[in-house]
Parts: C-alpha cells; sequence; structure tokens
C-alpha cells in the first residue's frame, strides 16, 4: 500500500498515554515494533500551558493526541465550561505548536460527541456540521471538533497532515470506574455489583433506558488508531466504531445478568438520557484503513466484568 508510515523508528509522542485508551494503545504501538515511544504524563506535562505543548512536541516524527478532560453525562453537566475550556485549549495549543516544530503527521483523537442531538442512524461523517450537538456533552463535543477545523485549516494553507477520528463510547478493563465522573458501561458494573455484595433490592438507573448506545472495545480502538496513524492521510473525519448500537435498558439487563444480580433495575426518568440513539457508520475506516472491530460486546463485557468480580 503507498504511503505507509513505518512507525519502527519514528518518534511518536502519546498523550494520555497512561489513561484508559492510551494504555492499550502503547502496547499496540510497541506490537507494531515502535521503540521510540514517549509517553508524558499528565503530572510531567501540563497541555494547557502553550510553553509545556511547545517543549513536548519538538523532534517527534507522530503526535497522537489522547489527553482529554472526559466524563459521563453527570460530570459533563456540573462541569460544562471546564470541559470547554481545557479540552480546546489543550488540542489547539498542542496541534499549533506541532506544526510549528514540523511534526510529519499529528493524529487528533475526537469522540462520538462531536455529533449533532439528531443525526440519522447510522451516524455518517458528513452529517457532522448538520446541527448542535446534545445539550448535556455539547461544550466538550464542539471543543474536541475545532481539532477537525483546525487540522482542515493547517493543511489546507500549509500542507500539515493532520487527521481526525471520531471514535464511539468505548469500553474494556482499565476504565474508569469512579461513579463521579464515569461512563455508562463501568457505571453501571460498578452499581450491580456493589448491589450484589450488598444484597440491595433493587439498582437505579438513569434516564427511561430508550435512549441507545454503541460500544467499541478499548483493544479494538488502539489498532484503530494505530492503522490510521500508518494509513490515512486525508483531511476527512473518520468514524471508529463496531457499528451496532443497544438500547440502555437492554444494556443494564445485560449487566445485571453477566454480574449475577438477581435484584430489579428502577429507571429514574427525571435523569437525562442523553442523545437519544447513537450508531456510527464505519464504512470509511474499513475502506480507508482496513479497521473493522474484532470483539463480540457480550465478550468484551464479560471480560470488563471478571477482572473486577
Amino acid at each position: 500500500m503507498k504511503n505507509v508510515i513505518d512507525l519502527k523508528e519514528k518518534k511518536i509522542l502519546v498523550t494520555g498515554a497512561s489513561g484508559f485508551l492510551g494504555s492499550q494503545l502503547v502496547e499496540k504501538l510497541r506490537q507494531q515494533g515502535a521503540k521510540n515511544l514517549f509517553l508524558p504524563t499528565h503530572k510531567e506535562v501540563d497541555l494547557i500551558n502553550p510553553r509545556m505543548c511547545k517543549k513536548v512536541v519538538e523532534g517527534m516524527d507522530i503526535v497522537i493526541h489522547l489527553s482529554a478532560k472526559v466524563g459521563g453525562i453527570g460530570y459533563n453537566n456540573a462541569h460544562p465550561a471546564q470541559m470547554f475550556y481545557e479540552n480546546l485549549v489543550m488540542g489547539v495549543n498542542l496541534f499549533h505548536e506541532a506544526w510549528k516544530a514540523k511534526v510529519e503527521k499529528f493524529v487528533a483523537i475526537g469522540t462520538v460527541c462531536c455529533y449533532p442531538k439528531y443525526t440519522p442512524i447510522p451516524f455518517r461523517e458528513e452529517d457532522l456540521w448538520n446541527g448542535y450537538p446534545e445539550e448535556t456533552n455539547a461544550p466538550y463535543g464542539l471543543a474536541k471538533k475545532m481539532l477537525l477545523v483546525q487540522a482542515q485549516a493547517y493543511r489546507q494553507q500549509y500542507g500539515f497532515n493532520g487527521i481526525f477520528l471520531l471514535p464511539v463510547n468505548l469500553y474494556g478493563p482499565g476504565d474508569n470506574f469512579d461513579p463521579r465522573s464515569s461512563h455508562v458501561i463501568p457505571a453501571l458494573i460498578r452499581k450491580f455489583i456493589e448491589a450484589k455484595k450488598q444484597n440491595q433490592p433493587y439498582v437505579i438507573v438513569w434516564g427511561t433506558g430508550k435512549a441507545t448506545r454503541e460500544f467499541l472495545y478499548v483493544k479494538d480502538a488502539a489498532q484503530a488508531i494505530v492503522l490510521a496513524t500508518e494509513k490515512y492521510n486525508k483531511s476527512d473525519p473518520i468514524n471508529i466504531g463496531a457499528s451496532f448500537e443497544i438500547s440502555i435498558r437492554d444494556l443494564a439487563n445485560l449487566i445485571r445478568k453477566l454480574t449475577g444480580y438477581k435484584g430489579k433495575i428502577v429507571f429514574d426518568k427525571s435523569k437525562p438520557d442523553g442523545q437519544p440513539r447513537r450508531k456510527l457508520d464505519t464504512t470509511k475506516a474499513f475502506k480507508e484503513f482496513g479497521f473493522k472491530s474484532q470483539t463480540p460486546f457480550e465478550q468484551g463485557l464479560r471480560q470488563t466484568i471478571e477482572l473486577l468480580m
């Protein structure tokens, strides 16, 4: 294949390398033979500081930007300004300094939250600008979306090779299980496991249960990023997902079954559902760099739960 980047000798900066997705990505990069990996922690490098961004990209060939301020619906609702500012500033500064430092390629990781609240199913990349994001995560989604605008602008004016990937909700071993900031799968797993241990008669789940979500196993997401880093060099955004959807009601029942919890599920309809539906069209990822998710959902969910039981 033409224009495939050999990662073995490249100096690769991965921001957020110690995080949920980052740790899996580092493992995949090493499996591909990448030897020169630079993996600063948040304590070592504060990417909100432009001087730190300048310092960390010096001498790099490739920058993969995973670092982000993230959380579930509750966290997004409580910290909208922080979600907007920190994600926007980190991305804008790092990207700009990477261009100034003549980095060969910048891989920007966006989010499914970039999509409009009411997007036709399955979400196609062409629909990305056809409406405003779902309100509870709009500050986060729009901040990340500016990396796409920046990548396309810098490619047009400077010929800088920046790409933008749109992963769907991730899950798997090593996820964030803190109830104050976790996403739906780790939050539900923790709730059901604790309810089972404490013999609680019911578990409360936010929303009506009607909303749907798509989930991608974290190891598959890491593989997609490696493939895109090697093979994708265009300005168009690319969806990264498993191309399926499950309702929150069915998800809760499945996690109840896999954790062995015998009590009831109570849906708290006073809490927000978030975006009504999510399912990505992943045709372009397969066409452009051969990515297709490999892990069946129930299998990945079982592996995630087993580590906590």
